[in-house]
């Protein structure tokens, strides 16, 4: 076992930094190590399916760590792409295939449905660990990638439990075989017991990890609380398989309840070398797996099918691109992105050969077809970006040593908010330490000598190279409202002392930053909007002071209103009552401020009336003091 420990870590020795250098990235270095090392070239081990299910649980880690970034409200947004996109990329998909194996290779029916269903799938593995690795994964294409990869990992879950009825022959011994618990109860009992265990997930997650976690941090030791995330994490698999269902769905919903959590950033640094080790393990596997006699036996059959294979799928990926109006280039990622097949479908070709859906060697060409079109997913994504990406620069992030730190200001985002922060700043003689995450924006404002750092802020160890520390203040100028509270989440655990200032994207951004105790903050498009609705008052004939004054009132009032609404924010059937008041409250203050304002331009009227009759009737040489009448000014 030893040596086969040693095999495996010097092949990626070996074979990552080589692939890393030639711009193949890790993904394609870890599959071609696996190949060099497979029994079929070198044979320096044997069969890898053993080491294929340890090495799952890269897998599992990888989206339990996706969960932690997206918290609820975040997937809640994404629930029409996952639904509509993910439906319709599986559907299509699934009845095309189905279409060609049965009218073109005359397979029976259930057989073709099985393979329509297995090929629909793509990895998850290797498209979200390289579009993270390229910094494409918050990219349109990425978000769109990733909830059709969400929507799959879902779908295998249905997808398992009707594949029985497709079977050819008595499915009781496959069923006893099985290792699910429940897999001989009712449907519907199994249904309850999964909608029972995602419930105690979500409670465990919500209510009872946290205490737990706060407990074992007050130990102060490190190795201590890595144990308990590893715990976490390898329990809600184990349960979740134990009951048929995916684990790395399991350990994903946990990520996303624990998103919330105050030691999220924690439970991340810890988890993150074991996702990374047992991701690299499983890539290794997949290479290690190329059945090379096969291969060389079926050559012609297997390019055809791997090229049809991707093909097809690309040509339904970009219809569906078009129909959510993605952007060119957005749309070539996207397809490039999701063209090959998954590593689910190796479960998925285990239990069709169980059922005697698949004949023996039908599963090892659909096994081979699979791996090879996954070896070609980061050389697609590779040639994207060497040769469509024209506005790219370096998608690693700047070595910490390298950002040069300040005793002054850090501002994160430069784009078109934190250009006019930081020019008003650097006017003052403040010396400042940017960050941005946007490598074409980088680029454009260095061509005007302007020294920006590539990175992500809701990074700690970049922050504190940036001079968190001993800085007075930190601007958070990004237009993404999830990463500017992660950044002060960041900034508050760390920098207690650091002052903050921040972008609002809108009313309900603004809630959430006051809700974490910053009160310096500005919605990024409300001044010029009271602006703009002074100017037109203006234009609608309002006296130029009348229609300042109506602004001015506005802006107090609003002002007031959100921190009063804050405090209810979240509960709709108050907020929308308070919001109803105040609105109902400006109404009335403008109103009567408008009612004064004519009062008082009614008394002026009258009162120079009243000057001009008693001058002309005044001899020249006599003195008349003329006082202006007194009026009550309504007070705000």
């Amino acid at each position: 076992m030893l040596e086969v420990i040693v095999i495996y870590l010097a092949a990626a020795i070996a074979a990552v930094p080589i692939a890393k250098r030639l711009g193949l990235g890790s993904v394609l270095g870890y599959l071609l190590a696996g190949m060099l090392i497979g029994p079929f070239i070198l044979g320096l081990v044997g069969d890898q399916s053993e080491v294929m299910h340890y090495a799952e649980f890269g897998v599992v880690m990888m989206l339990f760590l996706i969960g932690l970034e997206l918290q609820p409200r975040r997937l809640w947004k994404l629930r029409h792409s996952i639904v509509l996109q993910g439906g319709l990329q599986l559907a299509l998909t699934t009845l095309v295939i189905w279409a060609f194996c049965y009218f073109v290779f005359a397979l029976r029916w259930q057989t073709a449905l099985a393979l329509g269903v297995m090929l629909a799938l793509s990895s998850t593995a290797i498209v979200l660990q390289t579009l993270s690795e390229k910094g494409w994964i918050k990219q349109p294409a990425g978000q769109n990638a990733f909830s059709i990869l969400l929507f799959q990992d879902i779908a295998v879950i249905p997808i398992m439990a009707l594949l029985p009825l497709l079977a050819f022959t008595d499915i009781t011994s496959s069923i006893e075989n099985h290792d699910s618990l429940i897999m001989g109860f009712p449907v519907w009992v199994q249904v309850v017991i999964s909608v029972l265990v995602i419930s105690s997930i979500y409670f465990v997650g919500k209510y009872i990890s946290t205490p737990l976690f706060r407990y074992i941090a007050e130990t102060r030791l490190r190795e201590i609380f890595t144990v308990f995330a590893l715990f976490l994490v390898v329990s809600i698999a184990l349960i979740m398989e134990k009951i048929g269902l995916s684990p790395a769905l399991g350990t994903f919903l946990a990520g996303v309840v624990l998103a919330e959590s105050e030691f999220r950033h924690e439970l991340e640094t810890d988890i993150e070398p074991f996702k990374g080790l047992l991701l690299g393990l499983f890539f290794i596997a997949v290479g290690a797996s190329i059945d090379f006699l096969l291969l060389a036996e079926e050559l012609l059959l297997i390019v055809y099918l791997v090229i049809g294979l991707i093909l097809l799928k690309a040509l339904i990926l970009y219809f569906i691109a078009f129909v959510f109006k993605l952007k060119s280039k957005q749309k070539i990622l996207f397809t490039f992105a999701l063209a090959q097949g998954g590593e689910f479908a190796f479960v998925l070709i285990s239990l069709t050969g169980s059922l005697y859906i698949l004949t023996p060697e039908q599963s090892k060409i659909t096994t081979l077809v699979v791996t090879i079109s996954m070896l070609f997913a980061p050389i697609l994504l590779m040639l994207y970006e060497r040769f469509l990406l024209t506005d790219k620069v370096n998608n690693e992030y700047d070595d910490p040593a390298q950002i040069e730190p300040t005793n002054n200001v850090i501002i994160v985002g430069y784009g078109r908010f934190g250009q006019v922060v930081g020019r008003l700043l650097t006017a003052q003689g403040y010396h400042l330490s940017i960050l941005d995450h946007s490598p074409a924006q980088i680029d454009l404002v260095r061509r005007f000598g302007v020294k920006v750092f590539y990175g992500d802020a809701a990074r700690g160890d970049l922050l504190k190279a940036a001079g968190a520390k001993q800085a007075k203040l930190l601007v958070i100028a990004v237009d993404d409202a999830i990463k500017a509270l992660e950044i002060i989440d960041i900034a508050q655990k760390y920098f207690p002392n650091l002052k903050i200032a921040v972008r609002a994207t809108d009313r309900t951004h603004a809630y959430e930053i006051m809700n974490k105790g910053v009160t310096t903050f500005r919605r990024e498009s409300f001044d010029s909007a009271i602006n703009l609705g002074v100017d037109a008052l203006s234009l609608l004939g309002e006296e130029p002071d009348v229609a300042q004054k109506a602004g001015r009132l506005f802006k107090q009032y609003d002002e007031k209103a959100l921190l009063e609404l804050s405090s209810v924010w979240g509960d709709d059937k108050h907020y929308g009552a308070a919001v109803r008041q105040h609105l109902e409250d400006l109404k009335q203050i403008l109103d009567k401020d408008k009612a004064q304002q004519k009062k008082l331009n009614v008394c002026e009227e009258d009162w120079l009336a009243r000057k001009v009759v008693i001058k002309d009737n005044v001899p020249e040489n006599s003195v008349l003091k003329l006082k202006k009448p007194a009026l009550k000014k309504q007070a705000f």
